[in-house]
Parts: structure tokens; C-alpha cells; sequence
């Protein structure tokens, strides 16, 4: 339901687009016409017309589509039916209210002082603008019933305190992922899939004021010569802006939400994220201390996984995180979080998550968790890991367990220190104990596609051997993707360091 009281998508259910792969039979024989069209229709045709035996039956469907057939035909409708959604468009109660609070607003800022009304809560903000709204609404000689009031009087308070036409968007549960592009465009994704958002910015102006809004409050600033900004919102959820010249439509802005309700393990496990058994190995190894790597693309879940962990951790220890837009929200009493600073105006002062994690190493930490690790920092890391701070965990981008290694060589080397190939593989070997790989499938799903351990080295290769391993097996009619888990049935190598915890036995019967 939105803040209007309209159900998003029933308008647009009628006239949208049919999903791929909707492929109609081919019909065999001549057509048939209404009045010799046989009572019972095509599935009960008169005995005389029955075919003998070896041919194909007149008005039945042909030979069903091969997949390969299939696969095509979606291809087609793809390549027809790209670029058809363009802009955002508020319709109907939305876009009446909205063209009155643009009368409205100019008159009612002449009325209030912005600074007084910063002081006020939304609700008390709300409850001082009722009379005035009402004397504007005389003097422009607009009659609103009391439904159209409280849409108006909300709009205008999103608009002098929140972020406007986003606050909508915001409130939504069901949102996971908000995407403007520029004034006239806004991308929302629900259920793993994208979908065009009713919603308009006045102008870019408009879209800028509110991007900034988003920044100060976090103490960053976006402007033309700082064009990038990462932020957070108050409710942890992550933002991206980046504004013109770099983006060519306008101001961008990117959020990437959070559930209000922790994701945990067993919830992960009751989507159908991973098996019984996976969760149970995954438990045990946020619980024993595992150095853990947290590998995946853009999206598909890595925080949330990392997240997830943490609630494994031992109320007692003391952890720290480090991020460059504080994002994690890790489910411990003892947890201090830790954020980077980007360069002033002069370019000085910048704290980078290197500076960050040398400087944790001095504050007592039992684990560190680094957010996401994008360059040198991952040999500070890699040195935490292996000098006493057992249970640290990180993320990284890459696609597969293997190339999650080889990248993370390649950040090691990255930085300026001077270390040969062969001395960077045996650190990570000794240092990472558990490689977790995440993956959004193409139907929106979030699956965790393997648990690879990391055994050490033969000669100048880093061994590995998978736990677990998700194996796709086919696709369902609506487009879900069907598969399984499989346990791979091998001893676990860190079967020793579950022992000293005293969970060796559950996690062999979960890795077997």
C-alpha cells in the first residue's frame, strides 16, 4: 500500500508486458471457422475427423518447442520489448496532490521559519502546518476533503524535513533497492526484480537538494568538484550519489535498504538460501572463530550474510568494525564501528580503511571486520588473521572461491609493499579458513552457491577443497530457478579448530 492508499501495480497489472518465454503453439491444419468449429471443441473432435494412426492430429498443437526453440523466442521478445519503459509518472490521487503542493509550498515557506521548523519533529512539524495549510488553501481557493488534506500536509512535511518523494519509497517493506536516475527516472527492486517507480522530482534542483540533504547529515558533501559521495541514511540503509558532470541524466542516487528485522541464519536457511546442513557448518564456523572471506557480486547478499554471522559471536568479545559508509549492524553488546574520512578541500586529512585497521590493532580487539576490502588493506587484514585476532571476517567482489584467492594476491600487490608472489599465497593459506561464495540468481533469488575451505599450499598454488556446492538443475515454468545442495562428503580440514570448541562432531555430521 502506498502513502496514498493506492496498491502499487494494480493499474499497471493489465497492460503489462508478458514475461519471457510465453511462446504461442503453433497450430497444424487450415483454420476453422466459427460455424464448423465442432461443438466440443478442439479437444473432442468428431470420430470421422480422428487421424490414423502415424499422423498428426488436424487443430492440435504441433510438436512442443525445443528448449533451444524456447530459449530464442525469449531472445526475440527481449530484443522487441527493450527500452519500452521510459519515465516515471504519478498518476491519478498521487499526481493531483502533488500539483497542489507545488501552489501550496512557495506560499507556506513564506509563512514559516525553515530554521524553527528543523527543530520540530514530523509529527509536531505536521500539527504547526494544519492552520496554516488551511489559510493557503482558502487564499488559492482549493477545496480538499480530508483525505486529500492529510496527503497534502504529509507531502509537505517529506518535503521540508525528509527526502521528499523518497520518504514513499523509504516506507515501503517490500523495497529493497532504490535507483534515480536524474528527475524524470526512478528504478525501485522488489522480490529480486527491478520495476519502474511512480514517483517525479520537480527539476534537478530538485533531486540535488535532497542528495545533499542525504550527505550533510552523515558529514560528507557532493558537489561538481567532489561529483561522488557515499552515505548512509539514519536507518543504516547504504547511499551512493554521484551528480553532473559524471552522470549524464542528473544527479543519481543509489540506496540500498535494510531490513529493520536482522536477517539470521535459520531465516536465510527458511528462503531457501542455503540447506539444513550448510547453516548448521555456517553456525559452527561463526561460533569456533573461523577467519572467514564473504565473496559475491554487487547485490547478492554479502552484508547481509556477514550480518547474519555475527549473531555467532560470543557476547563477550570485543569486535570492531570498519567501513567506509557504516552500513553493518552487528548484533553484539560489545561492538564499536569504525568509518573512514574522505580528503578535505585541500585534499588533506583522508582516512583511509588501511589507516583504520592499523590503528584497531592497538585497541584490543577479539575480531575485526572489515566491510569490504578493495586494495592494500587486505594485507593488514590478512596480518590481523594471522597474528592472534582469530574470527575476523571480511567481503570482497569476485565471482567464484578461486578467483576470490587470486584477488585478493592481486590487492596485496596493489599495495607498496614489497613482498614476492609466493610470500602473499602462503599468507593468505595460513590466514583464511573459510571462503563463503553468494550469488543472485537470474529469478531474483539469493543463493550461497559454495563453502570452500582453504587448506594451504602445494609448491606456489593455494589448495582448497569444497564443503558445499549448490548445482543447478533446471527452471521452472514462472522462471524460478530449480537445484540443490549438495554436501561434497569430505573430512573438514578445520575439523581441529571446531574441536577445541568443542563442536567437532556436529560439524563432521554436517560437512558428511
Amino acid at each position: 500500500m502506498s502513502a496514498f492508499g493506492r496498491r502499487g501495480g494494480v493499474n499497471g497489472a493489465a497492460g503489462s508486458r508478458p514475461s519471457f518465454g510465453v511462446a504461442k503453439p503453433m497450430k497444424g491444419g487450415g483454420p476453422v471457422s466459427k460455424a464448423e468449429e465442432p461443438e466440443g471443441g478442439e479437444q473432442f473432435p468428431p470420430i470421422e475427423t480422428l487421424p490414423l494412426p502415424g499422423e498428426p492430429e488436424a487443430g492440435a498443437s504441433a510438436e512442443p518447442q525445443s528448449r533451444g526453440d524456447q530459449a530464442m523466442s525469449r531472445l526475440a521478445d527481449r530484443q522487441a520489448q527493450s527500452g519500452e519503459q521510459g519515465a516515471s509518472k504519478a498518476e491519478g490521487f498521487e499526481a493531483a496532490v502533488h500539483r497542489i503542493k507545488e501552489q501550496v509550498l512557495p506560499r507556506l515557506l513564506e509563512r514559516v521559519d525553515p530554521e524553527a521548523a528543523a527543530t520540530l519533529s514530523k509529527d509536531e512539524l505536521a500539527e504547526e502546518f494544519r492552520p496554516i495549510i488551511g489559510e493557503v488553501l482558502v487564499e488559492l481557493k482549493i477545496n480538499l476533503n480530508r483525505r486529500e488534506q492529510f496527503a497534502l500536509e504529509k507531502v509537505l512535511v517529506d518535503e521540508l524535513l525528509g527526502l521528499g518523494p523518497l520518504e514513499e519509497l523509504l516506507n515501503d517493506p517490500e523495497i529493497s533497492d532504490i535507483m534515480v536516475n536524474g528527475p524524470g527516472q526512478t528504478f525501485v527492486e522488489r522480490k529480486g526484480k527491478l520495476e519502474l517507480a511512480h514517483i517525479q522530482f520537480r527539476d534537478e534542483e530538485h533531486l540535488f537538494q535532497i542528495a545533499q540533504r542525504i550527505v550533510n547529515k552523515v558529514g560528507r558533501r557532493v558537489d561538481q568538484t567532489t561529483p561522488l559521495a557515499d552515505a548512509r541514511l539514519m536507518d543504516g540503509s547504504r547511499v551512493n550519489v554521484i551528480v553532473p558532470p559524471l552522470s549524464l541524466k542528473g544527479t543519481a542516487i543509489s540506496i540500498r535498504k535494510f531490513s529493520e528485522k536482522p536477517i539470521t541464519i535459520d531465516m536465510m536457511k527458511g528462503f531457501g538460501s542455503m540447506s539444513d546442513k550448510m547453516a548448521t557448518a555456517l553456525k559452527i564456523a561463526g561460533a569456533c572463530r573461523f577467519n572467514i572471506v564473504i565473496s559475491g557480486g554487487t547485490g547478492s547478499g554479502k552484508t547481509t550474510m556477514l550480518n547474519a554471522l555475527s549473531k555467532l559471536i560470543d557476547p563477550g568479545e570485543r569486535v570492531i568494525t570498519i567501513e567506509d559508509a557504516a552500513e553493518l549492524r552487528l548484533q553484539q553488546p560489545h561492538w564499536l564501528p569504525l568509518e573512514t574520512r574522505p580528503p578535505n578541500l585541500e585534499g588533506q586529512g583522508a582516512i583511509t580503511i588501511r589507516d583504520l585497521v592499523v590503528n584497531a590493532l592497538r585497541m584490543r580487539p577479539d575480531r575485526i571486520i572489515l566491510g569490504e576490502i578493495r586494495g592494500p588493506e587486505c594485507f593488514d587484514m590478512l596480518a590481523a588473521m594471522n597474528t592472534g585476532h582469530d574470527g575476523s571476517m571480511c567481503t570482497l567482489h569476485s565471482n567464484s572461491p578461486r578467483e576470490c584467492l587470486a584477488r585478493m594476491e592481486n590487492m596485496v600487490m596493489m599495495s607498496d609493499i614489497k613482498v614476492p608472489k609466493e610470500a602473499i599465497s602462503r599468507q593468505i593459506a595460513d590466514s583464511v579458513d573459510l571462503i563463503i561464495q553468494v550469488k543472485r540468481l537470474r529469478d531474483g533469488s539469493r543463493r550461497t552457491t559454495n563453502i570452500t575451505e582453504v587448506i594451504g599450499m602445494e609448491g606456489d598454488v593455494i589448495v582448497t577443497q569444497e564443503l558445499f556446492k549448490f548445482e543447478y538443475l533446471d527452471e521452472s515454468a514462472d522462471g524460478k530457478i530449480i537445484g540443490e545442495y549438495r554436501s561434497m562428503g569430505l573430512r573438514p580440514y578445520t575439523l581441529e579448530k571446531a574441536k577445541q570448541f568443542g563442536f567437532d562432531q556436529p560439524y563432521l555430521e554436517s560437512c558428511l
